[in-house]
């Protein structure tokens, strides 16, 4: 599980984005809800949710909810992590949300993040509201039973608790250096 319990503020960050700009939690301030999601290019399971990160941020972004992507992988070991590719593979799925390099991998560290994708959901006040997966089905995005993370901005945005807090994350480990 992570670092960060729920109730825990937001761990800052300073990190460049594929779009040639840093991007800062603080650059954020007047967003209702940002959902930091740790996640990298080759991992089938990051790869099987991309497109639906790219649907929850159009369906959320008018209620103020702001997706960042933090990729954290070794690039060394895993080279179609390194940030070249992850330009190429922002352009090719049309990111609609910033796509962040922790080349260091202090901020998933900080995090305590061990999957991609692992979601991190904080409110207003930068509280963690939710961390966990996505939806109960990487594979098949028309079966999904319990979409939590929509569940978890939906009441979070409504003043309350994410009804289910916490999920397992799943996916692919973070290849630590």
């Amino acid at each position: 599980m992570s670092n960060l319990k729920i109730g825990d503020k937001a761990i800052v960050f300073d990190l460049p984005g594929v779009d040639g700009k840093r991007h800062s939690l603080a650059g954020y301030a007047g967003k209702e809800i940002v959902v930091v999601i740790f996640t990298c290019n080759h991992c089938p399971y990051a790869r099987a949710w991309e497109d639906r990160f790219v649907q929850i941020q159009a369906d959320y972004i008018a209620k103020g909810v702001q997706l960042l992507a933090i990729s954290s992988n070794d690039a060394v070991k895993h080279p179609d992590d390194g940030f070249e590719k992850m330009k190429e593979r922002a352009a090719e799925k049309s990111f609609n949300f910033p796509y962040l390099y922790d080349e260091s991998q202090e901020v998933a560290g900080a995090y305590g993040a061990q999957r991609t994708p692992e979601v991190f959901v904080f409110d207003r006040q930068r509280i963690l509201r939710y961390q966990g997966t996505v939806d109960d089905n990487y594979e098949e995005p028309a079966a999904v039973k319990t979409p939590y993370l929509r569940q978890a901005l939906d009441a979070v945005l409504a003043g309350k608790s994410a009804p289910t807090p916490e999920t397992a994350a799943v996916g692919c480990t973070i290849k630590w250096k």
